[in-house]
Formats: C-alpha cells, sequence, structure tokens
C-alpha cells in the first residue's frame, strides 16, 4: 500500500536524497521561480521566513517537490500556473531602486509599474542613480540565465564622467583590472566626447561595453582609471535597446522576438505563442499602485478596453474653472453704450435755433443757389446779423457804415455807390 503524497515529507531525513530529482513534480524554489513570484535565491528566503505553504502547511526548507493537484501559497495567496514566458522593456529613470521591498522605504521600480502586468522579476539590476534600460520578465529561470556572465550577452552604457583621460588609459580595461580584491572582467571603453566644465575640469563621454553586471562594475572601473562617473545610462542588454522609450515608459517584447531571440534558452514548455504580445503598445505610469488613480497607463493607439470608440467631434474651448471665493473678471463695457435689455434711446429733437443755422456749402462765386420759386432772396448781411441777434438776445442795430480809410472789402448788402 502506497503512502498518500505528502508534500512536506522530508526525504533526507531517511536517506532518501535522490527522490527529489526524480519523479513526478518539480522542486519548489523552481516552480514559484517559474512562476514569475521571485529567483530561486529569493524564493529561499521565503521560505525561511515561513512565508510559502503548500496545501495549507508551511514549509521550513526548500527541499520539497511540489505535485500536480498541489495548491501553493505565498502570504496566503494562490500561485497561479505558471504561464508562457514573458520580457518586457523598462526605461528606468533615477531615483528608483531595483527590488521588491526596500529596508529604507525608498521607492522602487515595481511600485510604478501598470497595475495590469504580471509580477515580474528584473534581469540585472540598475543602482539608485543609474537609468536606461531594464529588462523585466515573469521567468525566474530566465532571468537567472540571462544575468551570468556564461551567456556572454554583452551591456552597453553611455557614461559621463568628471576628469581628464585618453584613449589609451581607457584601452588597459581590455585586459581587465582587479580593485579592492575584486576581478572584473575586460571592459571595452571608447572616448566620445569632453567639454569643459565651468570651474575648470571637463565632463567626458564614454561608451563602455561588457559581458558581466557586478555590483557598480562601470562606476568602479572608472574610478580607478581617475574618472568621477555623474550620470550612467544602460543603451542595450544583448539584443534588447533601449530604443524610443522616455523615462518611466514600459514596452512588451513580441512572442516572434523572443523564440527566435532565446531558443535554447527558453524551453519550449515555456515559448509563448502567437504573434502580437497581451500587452500592446506603450504604457506611461502616472502614479503607483495602491494610490488613488494608481497605475493608469498612457498608451499610444490602443484605445483602453473599457472605453468606446466615440467619432471625432470638435473640440469646444473648455470653460475656467474658478475656486470658491474668487471674483470672476468683469466684462468690460464702454460708457457709451446703452445698459443690457434697455431700449435704444430715441435722438433728441432739434432745436428752434438748429433750424436757423444755414451749414450748407456756401455758393460758389457767379452761380447763386438755387431757391423756391415765388420767394425772395434774403440779403446775406442782413440773414447772418439776424442768426446773431437771435443767439445773443441783443436787438439787432444798422450796420455801421465803412470807415472813410478802411482798405478793406465792403460789406455784402451794402448800399450800391
Amino acid at each position: 500500500m502506497t503512502k498518500p503524497h505528502d508534500p512536506l515529507y522530508e526525504p533526507e531525513l531517511d536517506g532518501q536524497d535522490g527522490d527529489l530529482d526524480g519523479g513526478p513534480g518539480e522542486r519548489v524554489a523552481k516552480a514559484l521561480a517559474r512562476a514569475g513570484v521571485a529567483s530561486r535565491r529569493e524564493v529561499e528566503r521565503l521560505i525561511e521566513a515561513g512565508r510559502v505553504a503548500i496545501n495549507g502547511k508551511v514549509l521550513t526548507t526548500p527541499a520539497i517537490k511540489v505535485r500536480p493537484g498541489d495548491f501553493l501559497t505565498v502570504d496566503g495567496q494562490l500561485v497561479a500556473e505558471r504561464e508562457p514566458t514573458r520580457i518586457f522593456r523598462y526605461h528606468k529613470p533615477t531615483g528608483l531602486m531595483t527590488t521588491h521591498n526596500d529596508p529604507k522605504g525608498r521607492p522602487t521600480v515595481f511600485q510604478t509599474l501598470p497595475k495590469d502586468l504580471p509580477r515580474l522579476i528584473s534581469v540585472g539590476r540598475l543602482d539608485l542613480n543609474s537609468e536606461g534600460l531594464l529588462l523585466l520578465t515573469n521567468d525566474g529561470e530566465l532571468s537567472r540565465a540571462l544575468e551570468t556572465p556564461s551567456n556572454a550577452w554583452v551591456r552597453r552604457y553611455r557614461a559621463r564622467a568628471f576628469g581628464d583621460t585618453t584613449q589609451a588609459k581607457l584601452d588597459t580595461l581590455k585586459d581587465g583590472v582587479t580593485i579592492e580584491g575584486v576581478k572584473y572582467g575586460p571592459i571595452e571603453a571608447k572616448l566620445d566626447k569632453a567639454h569643459d566644465k565651468a570651474g575648470g575640469g571637463k565632463n567626458i563621454w564614454i561608451t563602455v561595453s561588457l559581458s558581466e553586471g557586478k555590483n557598480r562594475e562601470v562606476r568602479k572601473v572608472l574610478e580607478s582609471v581617475g574618472l568621477k562617473v555623474n550620470r550612467l545610462i544602460r543603451m542595450s542588454y544583448g539584443p534588447f535597446a533601449l530604443a524610443t522609450l522616455a523615462a518611466g515608459q514600459i514596452e512588451e517584447v513580441g512572442p516572434r522576438v523572443i523564440r527566435e531571440l532565446l531558443e535554447g534558452v527558453v524551453p519550449p514548455e515555456n515559448m509563448p505563442t502567437g504573434d502580437r504580445p497581451k500587452f500592446t503598445g506603450i504604457a506611461n505610469p502616472v502614479k503607483a499602485p495602491g494610490t488613488d488613480g494608481g497605475g493608469e497607463l498612457q498608451r499610444r493607439g490602443v484605445p483602453r478596453a473599457d472605453r468606446e470608440l466615440k467619432p471625432a467631434t470638435p473640440e469646444k474651448p473648455e470653460k475656467p474653472v474658478y475656486k470658491a471665493g474668487w471674483a470672476k473678471p468683469k466684462k468690460k463695457v464702454s460708457p457709451h453704450a446703452p445698459a443690457k435689455g434697455a431700449a435704444k434711446p430715441k435722438r433728441a429733437p432739434k432745436s428752434l435755433d438748429t433750424k436757423f443755422i444755414d451749414d450748407r456749402k456756401p455758393a460758389q462765386r457767379g452761380k447763386p443757389a438755387a431757391r423756391p420759386a415765388g420767394k425772395p432772396a434774403p440779403k446775406a448781411a442782413d440773414g447772418a446779423a439776424r442768426r446773431v441777434s437771435e443767439k445773443s438776445g441783443k436787438p439787432m442795430g444798422r450796420p455801421s457804415p465803412r470807415p472813410a480809410s478802411g482798405r478793406g472789402p465792403a460789406p455784402r448788402g451794402g448800399p450800391k455807390r
């Protein structure tokens, strides 16, 4: 009679270590790594912390195999069945830690990812002040395989450093260098350009290529030749390039590209199918998940699934929104304009005086102005005097005769000599 399967059975206690390498199922660390929970090393830490359980029983050792039908949980949450391998290109900005949990509470890369993505782990790391391409994947086994120097994938960086050097000094790094007892492999460094910095000294741009990724390797190696790195950008990781991704943007690599580039690295049973990635477009996370509006995306040319396409309509200018207590600007009104809603004022009738003012053009000389038939022509002097007396209110007198010594012209309408 066979014993029922017990996931907490530890065969090494009975001298049956070899049973772990044979039979159905796989080690729990490998199963969680394939499911994208964490790498094997991190899974061992989770087990030591008592955060992993099988069928409700907390694990105390990673020497356990998970068989079909077992319920595997991490922090009380059921681990879903592993899905095909997925890879994402992410443009890491400065100021983010490449870890899931930071003891100092600093913001991390995984806090800024869109909330509809699966649990991802990084391929290698970028320190707090470094930026550029960071590969993310849901396959812990793939992450481990791409990080090993034996894979010979070249990482290319652009480094801005303060100091002065020559190409001959940089060529000495091709043979590798040992710093504080740590041996670093061959590094190819090419001097691009340099420009003077205010206050003395120079800023130098260098392209650095290496095939291993030890902690702060580029900074330490360049410091050994007298350079202080003040900006570091990873431009590519193997065949994957940063390209036009803006800081904070993430884009999934297509299944066809994974099949072509990672044949022999990803097992056939984990290879994705199809031609299009599940996560389409380029996403730019606005806020971190867990906050108000966290994980919302800004996609290029790809509408959200919960929104229907509407025909394009001309946008109307938005009205300004004023906060409570703010005075709205008043429209400038002309002082001569009528009040809103008031009737148009009528023109005042002409006074009696205006009727006697002759505002017609003076008649041309030799051509008397036309007058109505049967009406005698008034004398110019008498008419002018009459209008003046009516305005001033003084009695009209006879015009004074022209002085004998005057040279001015005689008034119109005077007596003939």
